[in-house]
């Protein structure tokens, strides 16, 4: 009990060092390919995220999920911000890129706290393993709407149904992603799967904009909708 004590009052002071693998607890062995500098168990919030100016394994996940969670907080709000000017359909248009990056933010802010706390406990890393995968599926959502809104612009019945079917599979991944064993190593491969979901959504989406594209268009605002740049000049 002295050691454990001992032990808690280093990681709290921050003087701790990274492990090998093999001596890690099972709810912290995810990846047994790396074998080093790996944090030890931190039953405190300040020693986890204090740890982010470390060197571990988890150092290069959380820098580029939080730079990234800062670069598109940037900017979908100076894409919120644009004058309407620059947009054909103002309204509309906000609300397609709001939805992506509204799903990249929430999936980049979610995955780099998880990788910052996510050997405080086996309480706090399941958790935010859940909030990290779900956040993969919203931002694979959210990625899909402005892509399907312009591909399908003169077409908004199997617009609607190809969302329809995108949230279907999506709100699915998150359904999953909340099953505690989801989260552990043994179903890895079913997690890379899961999250990538899109693959499932992409394939058949050539015919289907060929269909599509077959129609005759009864809008006229269609004909010239791809004579400007989407979105209006960033000059």
């Amino acid at each position: 009990m002295e050691k454990m004590e001992e032990f808690v009052y280093k990681v709290w002071e921050g003087r701790w060092r990274v492990i090998p693998y093999d001596v890690l607890p099972d709810w912290l062995k995810d990846n047994d390919y790396l074998l080093h500098g790996h944090r030890p168990p931190m039953p405190s919030f300040r020693a986890c995220f204090k740890s982010i100016f470390r060197i571990h394994t988890e150092t290069g996940n959380i820098w580029t999920h939080l730079l990234g969670f800062v670069l598109f907080l940037f900017l979908g709000i100076l894409t919120m911000l644009r004058p309407n000017m620059y947009f054909m359909a103002p309204l509309q248009e906000k609300v397609v890129f709001g939805m992506f990056f509204l799903g990249a933010v929430l999936c980049l802010s979610f995955s780099w706290l998880f990788h910052t706390v996510y050997c405080h406990s086996e309480k706090v890393s399941r958790t935010f393993s859940k909030l990290d995968y779900s956040g993969i599926a919203l931002l694979i959502m959210g990625s899909f709407v402005p892509w399907l809104y312009y591909s399908f612009y003169c077409s908004p019945q199997p617009r609607l149904i190809y969302l329809s079917i995108i949230c279907v599979l999506g709100i699915s991944a998150i359904i999953v992603a909340q099953w505690d064993r989801f989260a552990t190593p043994k179903h890895r491969q079913t997690r890379a799967a899961t999250g990538n979901f899109a693959v499932w959504v992409l394939y058949p989406s050539q015919p289907l904009e060929a269909l599509v594209s077959s129609l005759p268009s009864s809008d006229g605002e269609c004909e010239c909708l791809f004579s400007e740049p989407v979105g209006g000049s960033w000059s």
